[in-house]
């Protein structure tokens, strides 16, 4: 407890999923926790939980599409509390329909690489100049996706949105560590939440189970408890990573659960 004491984090698209279950462990460890997305009324509960246990954490409206939403998120913050010291860039739209290449439109593409690669640019970009303003600077955590690590059968543009965070991260760290702001990637893998559990199909879960290193899939807090050790002072040495909280997914030749399941190590 007291990991990330006085610091005040912005986490974008807390109000649902893996937002949810970071902002708790951020005020767990004594943040100031701003909760932003499109859903107040889902915020405010997430507020309160956070407030039951003894934290802070407020709810301010965000919509990664409308840049001056962005804005003011982060203008309204450093105003509230006199300073920022963590931008989580979480917020994303996986409901967007893709697919194969052939089948995508541009107005598809757009539409996913506005929500998830312009707006995680564009709260970067406006974050900056706060950070700046700090004696120690402060820290950008990116949440990613493994779907950046490999080509897959779908979900093209997704993948490409999120390898373009892959390299906004990398940027990032470079372009402004000199002035002490460190910039790292969180890549989820399977991450079953309370929101989507009923909704990835047993197959799939069997799928990630047959394929990863341990005995479960991802909960939001596997990635809560990264993004905790990012935000705090404990990673001042940390910066430009890309890590994948997968299991161990892709760690491994991809004939692994085949070989497994015919009980053999090689051929």
């Amino acid at each position: 407890m007291g990991r990330l004491e006085n610091k005040v984090i912005i986490v974008t698209g807390s109000t649902s999923g893996i937002g949810i279950g970071i902002a708790k462990l951020c005020a767990k460890e004594g943040a100031k926790v701003i909760v932003s997305g499109r859903r107040e009324e889902k915020g405010q509960i997430v507020v309160d939980a956070i407030l039951k246990e003894g934290g802070e954490a407020s709810f301010h409206f965000f919509d990664i599409t409308k840049l001056e939403t962005i804005e003011s998120l982060i203008k309204d913050t450093y105003e509230k509390y006199g300073h920022i010291d963590v931008l989580i860039n979480n917020a994303a739209n996986v409901a967007l329909k893709d697919g194969r290449v052939d089948e995508l439109t541009v107005e598809m593409w757009d539409a996913i690489f506005e929500s998830d690669m312009r707006g995680t640019f564009y709260a970067t970009k406006t974050v900056l100049p706060y950070l700046e303003k700090n004696e120690k600077g402060g820290s950008i955590i990116n949440i990613g996706s493994m779907a950046s690590t490999n080509g897959d059968l779908s979900s093209t543009a997704y993948a490409c949105a999120k390898a373009g965070v892959d390299m906004l991260t990398l940027s990032t760290a470079l372009q402004y560590g000199k002035k002490n702001i460190r910039c790292n990637c969180i890549r989820p893998g399977l991450i079953v939440t309370p929101e989507n559990d009923a909704h990835v199909p047993e197959f799939l879960k069997n799928i990630f189970l047959d394929n990863i290193m341990v005995n479960r899939y991802g909960c939001p807090e596997d990635i809560g408890n990264l993004a905790v050790f990012f935000a705090s002072d404990e990673s001042e040495y940390v910066s430009g990573q890309i890590i994948n909280v997968d299991g161990g997914m892709n760690s491994h030749v991809p004939t692994v659960a085949q070989m497994r399941a015919l009980n053999k190590r090689t051929w």
